[in-house]
């Protein structure tokens, strides 16, 4: 395994404990100095916007034609949905972060679009109710959150499919 992806799969471990993605502690998982670290990835957003996509390239095996049964499997994967929402508070904490989180929604949307059958407002509906059945699946972690967000995603997918 190469550097690289060394640090991006230490991040990902790091975010599935329930640790913070802070660029020492990413480091010393990988086993690499600092210094190598920010040489891949210059700042904490650069490294977690790595690490999303990084998580994302596998998403499409994941979702190739399995519907919602696929997107709600994906929705269970905490750290996605930490990683998701670490970058959502970056950029409250800081506006100079906002273009670029703009720019990553449409490259998600891009990539996950073809593979939903979706584009424009069906699209956006959908991946807004993802993310919110990810974020109370992650807050309750139990068996009723993890139906609810597959019912959730089933009733969004049927509701933009019927238009």
């Amino acid at each position: 395994m190469d550097v690289r992806t060394r640090i991006l799969e230490a991040a990902l471990e790091l975010l599935a404990a329930g640790g913070d993605l802070t660029q020492p502690r990413v480091a010393r998982a990988a086993g690499v100095r600092q210094s190598h670290l920010t040489y891949y990835f210059p700042t904490v957003t650069d490294l977690m916007q790595a690490v999303v996509r990084h998580s994302f390239a596998s998403l499409g095996g994941e979702l190739g034609g399995k519907g919602a049964g696929g997107i709600a499997g994906a929705v269970r994967d905490k750290r996605r949905v930490r990683l998701m929402l670490s970058l959502v508070l970056a950029a409250d904490r800081d506006d100079s972060l906002k273009p670029r989180m703009r720019a990553f929604i449409r490259e998600i949307r891009g990539r996950i679009g073809p593979l939903v059958g979706l584009e424009g407002d069906d699209l956006a509906f959908l991946h807004t109710v993802v993310v919110g059945a990810a974020v109370l699946q992650l807050a309750r972690d139990d068996a009723e959150a993890r139906r609810e967000s597959r019912a959730s995603i089933e009733k969004a997918m049927k509701c933009v499919a019927r238009r």
